[in-house]
């Protein structure tokens, strides 16, 4: 399944949302001046967000959820609006991920988003061609670090990474963004659910000289596979192929560094700086 970059179209979560909170609100006896200050947000911040217009953030709806004592109704649909302020090719997959039992992925040149720090994430999406607007940055990588709930989710969901060397010595965002990166990666390391893994550089030929790629086994224990590039994501669910990417994800995971010797050299990048 396919699909291509942004639209004009908002993401009708978006609009159920504001549908919801303004509800709330006229409930409670609020206006929209009343409802911000108690918030702490502006006028015309909380008439975006109930005209469906702008995303609320996590922020907004903690906040909005203690004032018009909502009783949770609009902290279940946060993970909802916080998915769809993603780029549109990977909702998909993102909603097959958010459920995953277990979790592969093979990332040649960048960290992978669900290990990225924030500075890193809007450094990556900053250089995006065609350019982004500032808001559709933000918006996407507040999507980003909110898929990293998975790291903690219960029931903890098996999760293994292979990184290319390469992307650990490639200063995206600037030499303190990437030095902050190396230590977000050692703390993750040491979730006992997490393996991360280095591919060292000069390996030679191996099966992810092809690209990046992702094998996962669904909450309902299916496989399934999942590549993207240039703006482009495919979900891979022909039982052939997905063993394929399980084959090559086997063989990546014997030919990097074990979990020991990565987390030494990822420790030895961060003592050098």
């Amino acid at each position: 399944m396919k699909a291509k970059e942004e639209g004009p179209d908002l993401p009708g979560v978006w609009a159920a949302y504001g549908v919801l909170l303004q509800h709330l609100r006229k409930r409670a006896g609020l206006s929209q001046q009343q409802l911000g200050d108690a918030i702490g947000y502006s006028l015309e911040q909380v008439a975006s967000v109930e005209q469906g217009r702008r995303p609320a953030k996590a922020a907004f709806t903690a906040a909005a959820e203690r004032v018009l004592e909502a009783g949770g109704v609009l902290e279940v649909l946060q993970d909802e609006v916080d998915r769809a302020k993603l780029p549109r090719f990977f909702r998909n997959f993102a909603l097959i991920e958010a459920e995953v039992v277990s979790r592969f992925s093979y990332d040649p040149l960048l960290v992978p988003g669900l290990l990225q720090t924030e500075a890193y994430a809007q450094a990556v999406f900053a250089g995006h061609c065609p350019p982004l607007s500032e808001e559709i940055i933000d918006q996407h990588t507040e999507g980003r670090l909110s898929r990293q709930k998975l790291l903690a989710r219960v029931p903890l969901a098996e999760l293994s990474f292979i990184i290319g060397e390469e992307a650990l010595h490639d200063p995206v965002g600037g030499p303190e963004v990437l030095r902050e990166q190396w230590q977000r990666l050692l703390d993750a390391s040491a979730l006992r659910n997490v393996e991360i893994q280095v591919m060292p550089a000069g390996r030679g030929f191996h099966p992810g000289k092809n690209g990046p790629f992702v094998v996962v086994e669904s909450h309902e224990h299916r496989r399934l596979g999942y590549f993207e590039s240039q703006g482009v994501g495919c979900v891979v669910s022909e039982a052939a192929e997905v063993s394929s990417f399980a084959l090559r994800y086997g063989k990546l995971r014997s030919q990097a560094l074990n979990v020991e010797e990565s987390a030494r050299l990822i420790e030895r990048m961060v003592g050098e700086t």
